[in-house]
């Protein structure tokens, strides 16, 4: 009879104990950011940098002791090119952690995979497995190369997560600018088999989430298709193959099975026109893809340099992550 009476004493302290945290739980899982406020031009974000009202990250820094750098792996040699990829994790990893894959940006004739590395190290102490990877430029290959260089990195690190303790059923793809359409490109096109080299491979490219940083979603717009960096892509002005700049459009290939997305643009990007993210947004909403849109006012192009756009950044992409890979990451689960 006590025994019963104390657990029903216990059980009634537990429900009321959960009771009042409840609304605490929810506020932290329904947590948001203020924007960072922007800039009137690009003229004026740069006076500011000037005076010093305006920090950027550190790009280039030595990679913690808690964290462990795999540098320069081969994951594939085309002729005699081979191209290489870095792997980071924290040196206290127990146990298969999702995997973030970033690509670098650079109008896919420049960059460098070492661009990210304050992603990189930041998501691997956060319990994460990161990946940048080094892909094919235009000055050497065309369209779809760029593409089929980062799907056989997503083949490779599937193959090999066991060696870093990766869990290979929940992979994303990231990158920004150029390297944000070819995340795109590889989270939408899965299955198509003109960019499909898996036969050669038992491992899929599919991912299970896309994140868009003012990536180009549309390359047949009059402004896209009159730009260099565009047409030196694609190998071919417009009107010589249209075709070619539709079937190298992440929109082209859109379905309502695609990873949920989640895209960041500001409104003053002089390079890759807002519209581009605006459009994309509408696309996924109207197929049923799950997406989410954050659009700053008065941030350029590589808005994520500036400390406050990257801290808002990684906020968003933290809780996208956990939702979406149901992993809550070291830091936030210890703040908690």
């Amino acid at each position: 009879m006590m025994i019963n009476n104390f657990r029903k004493y216990l059980s009634s302290k537990i429900t009321l104990l959960l009771y009042l945290i409840a609304p605490f739980l929810i506020m932290g899982q329904d947590a948001t950011m203020e924007k960072p406020d922007g800039y009137f031009s690009e003229t004026t974000l740069k006076i500011a940098y000037f005076f010093g009202t305006l920090d950027l990250i550190e790009k280039d820094f030595p990679v913690p002791d808690d964290v462990e750098e795999y540098k320069d792996i081969i994951y594939k040699t085309v002729d005699s090119t081979k191209l290489k990829l870095d792997i980071y994790h924290a040196k206290n990893i127990s146990e298969s952690a999702p995997l973030l894959l970033f690509i670098h940006g650079g109008g896919w004739k420049k960059g460098d995979k070492h661009d990210y590395l304050r992603y990189l190290i930041d998501y691997a102490r956060k319990g994460y497995v990161t990946a940048t990877v080094q892909y094919r430029f235009t000055n050497k290959v065309k369209f779809p190369a760029q593409l089929l260089d980062v799907k056989a990195a997503i083949r490779w690190l599937k193959k090999n997560a066991d060696s870093y303790h990766i869990n290979n059923k929940k992979v994303a793809v990231i990158g920004g600018s150029a390297g944000g359409h070819l995340a795109m490109m590889a989270g939408y096109t899965s299955g198509i088999s003109e960019f499909s080299e898996e036969d050669e491979s038992p491992y899929s490219s599919k991912v299970q989430a896309v994140v868009d940083l003012y990536g180009p979603y549309d390359l047949t717009t009059e402004y896209a298709r009159e730009q260099s960096s565009v047409t030196n892509f694609i190998g071919k002005k417009y009107n010589e193959a249209p075709e070619l700049f539709l079937k190298a459009s992440p929109k082209t290939y859109i379905t309502e099975d695609d990873p949920p997305t989640l895209i960041f643009q500001g409104t003053i990007d002089e390079l890759v026109p807002f519209s581009q993210s605006d459009n994309l947004t509408k696309q996924l909403k109207e197929t049923g893809v799950q997406v989410e849109y954050h659009k700053l006012e008065g941030w350029p192009h590589t808005m994520d340099l500036a400390v406050e756009v990257n801290e808002y950044c990684q906020f968003y992409m933290d809780r996208f992550f956990e939702k979406h890979f149901s992993f809550k990451s070291k830091i936030n689960a210890e703040n908690e």
